[in-house]
C-alpha cells in the first residue's frame, strides 16, 4: 500500500470517528434544524456574487451526514461520499426525508459523470481526497459548460506551515495541505474562470475560503 493511500486511509476512519463524537450528544432533530440554517445563511451569502440553484440539478460531492442537499430542497440533487454507509449508522443522517436526493457510496476519484449538473457543491471535502488531480478533473468533467462550482476548504496562509504539515502530518485528518492559489491552480488549468475566492472565516495557520468558478 503506498503511503498516500495509507494516509487516506487513515484520515476516512478518522472522519468517521470525528462524526461519532461530535453527534454523539447531539439531538438529531435540532442538529439538523441548526444545520440547515447554516447552509440556507451561507447560500444567502453566496447570492451576493452568483445566482442560486433552483429547479437545476446539483451535485453535493462530498457531502457528509448533513452536507448543503439539506437547503437544496427546489433542485434534483445528487450526493456522493465514501462514508455513506457508515453514516447511515448515525440517527442524524436520513435519507427518507431527504427524496429529493439520490445518495450513493463513492469516492471523488470513482466519480465518472459527464456535462450533467449546473451546479456543483464540494464543501469541506477536496483536502480530504487521495488524488487531487484526479477529483479535479473528475469534477469539472461532471460539470456543464456555463455552469458554476462552489468549492470551499482550509487553506494554508504561510508557506513554511504547509511544509512542515506536508512532511509531519499535524492534521490527519486532511491528506492535502495546500495555499489557496494552489487550489485555485487546479481551477485555472481545467478552463475554470475563478469568480471570487471569499474569506470566510480566518485562522491562525488556516484560513476557511469560499471559491466560486465557472466553467467556461
Amino acid at each position: 500500500m503506498s503511503i498516500t493511500k495509507l494516509k487516506w486511509n487513515i484520515a476516512q476512519k478518522l472522519e468517521y470517528n470525528w462524526w461519532q463524537k461530535y453527534l454523539k450528544n447531539k439531538d438529531p432533530k435540532q442538529y439538523i434544524k441548526w444545520k440547515t440554517d447554516y447552509w440556507n445563511k451561507l447560500l444567502s451569502e453566496l447570492s451576493n456574487h452568483i445566482t442560486l440553484p433552483l429547479n437545476k440539478k446539483v451535485l453535493d460531492a462530498g457531502c457528509g451526514p448533513a452536507g448543503i442537499f439539506l437547503a437544496l430542497h427546489q433542485n434534483t440533487v445528487y450526493a456522493i461520499d465514501p462514508l455513506l454507509d457508515k453514516y447511515q449508522n448515525l440517527p442524524h443522517f436520513n435519507v427518507e426525508k431527504n427524496d429529493f436526493v439520490t445518495f450513493n457510496c463513492q469516492t471523488l476519484e470513482s466519480f465518472n459523470e459527464v456535462e450533467l449538473y449546473d451546479y456543483i457543491f464540494c464543501l469541506n471535502a477536496i483536502n480530504h481526497v487521495r488524488e487531487i488531480d484526479l477529483c479535479y478533473d473528475n469534477l469539472v468533467k461532471a460539470l456543464k459548460p456555463g455552469g458554476i462550482m462552489i468549492i470551499s476548504t482550509d487553506a494554508h496562509k504561510y508557506s513554511f506551515f504547509k511544509k512542515v504539515f506536508q512532511l509531519i502530518p499535524g492534521d490527519v485528518l486532511h491528506p492535502i495541505q495546500l495555499e489557496i492559489s494552489e487550489y485555485d491552480e487546479f481551477l485555472l488549468k481545467r478552463n475554470m474562470k475563478v469568480i471570487k475566492n471569499i474569506n470566510y472565516e480566518k485562522g491562525k495557520i488556516f484560513d476557511y475560503y469560499i471559491t466560486l468558478a465557472k466553467k467556461e
